[in-house]
């Protein structure tokens, strides 16, 4: 089990040689950062995005959260987390490519099938409940669609729906409809297998994630 100590044995290695090798690049990065990709990504500790595309520093602007979700464009009240990191990224950062990356085995995307947590307290899991209703709507179309929830198929349905539905709320936000209409952004989904180590970029003509080859 990997603990503080451990970590701090981890970045004595960084700074023996990847810091140290990417010194030049390091020096950059101090002057500020041009990332042309946005990945938002689910918070899972098996899919970091960073070792599953093999990025170096800087060149990827990075949300986590439970189940890679995207609420939609609103201005009620309230903390935004993801709506200000997204503001940042494309209206300051000015990236060009905005990647939802779902994965496999994803919890939250369990516990929005099963609503095993739905009326917890805060606290208990009432913040993921709460959550996790921006996949109710994915949710109703997996129910439709598969008569068993606990089999494999749902599950793997739930997490492409839940792509998708980040997708479709990013297309709620004025400043993605514009870009998106002048093709100054690409939006794209993908979803990672973990037991195979494999990546599925969704094809929205047709519904469908294909694998990467």
């Amino acid at each position: 089990m990997t603990k503080f100590t451990d970590l701090l044995d981890g970045y004595r290695r960084f700074r023996s040689n990847h810091w140290r090798n990417q010194r030049e690049r390091w020096t950059e990065l101090k002057e500020g950062q041009s990332p042309k990709v946005m990945i938002i990504a689910c918070s899972d500790s098996r899919v970091d995005p960073t070792q599953i595309f093999d990025t170096n520093p800087g060149e990827t602007f990075i949300v986590r959260n439970v189940a890679a979700l995207v609420p939609p464009f609103e201005t009620t009240p309230g903390q935004h987390g993801v709506s200000a990191a997204l503001e940042f990224a494309v209206q300051f950062l000015k990236v060009e490519e905005v990647i939802v990356m779902g994965h496999g085995s994803c919890g939250g995307c369990a516990a929005a099938l099963s609503q095993q947590m739905k009326d917890m307290p805060p606290g208990e899991g009432g913040f993921i409940a709460d959550w996790i209703t921006l996949l109710d709507d994915a949710r109703a179309k997996v129910v439709q669609d598969h008569s068993d929830l606990d089999h494999d198929a749902a599950q793997l349905a739930m997490e492409h729906e839940g792509v998708k539905t980040s997708l479709s709320n990013l297309r709620t936000f004025p400043c993605i409809q514009e870009k998106e209409a002048n093709g100054s952004i690409k939006l794209i989904g993908a979803w990672f297998a973990i037991s195979e180590g494999k990546l599925h970029v969704l094809n929205e003509e047709h519904g469908k994630f294909n694998t990467v080859e």
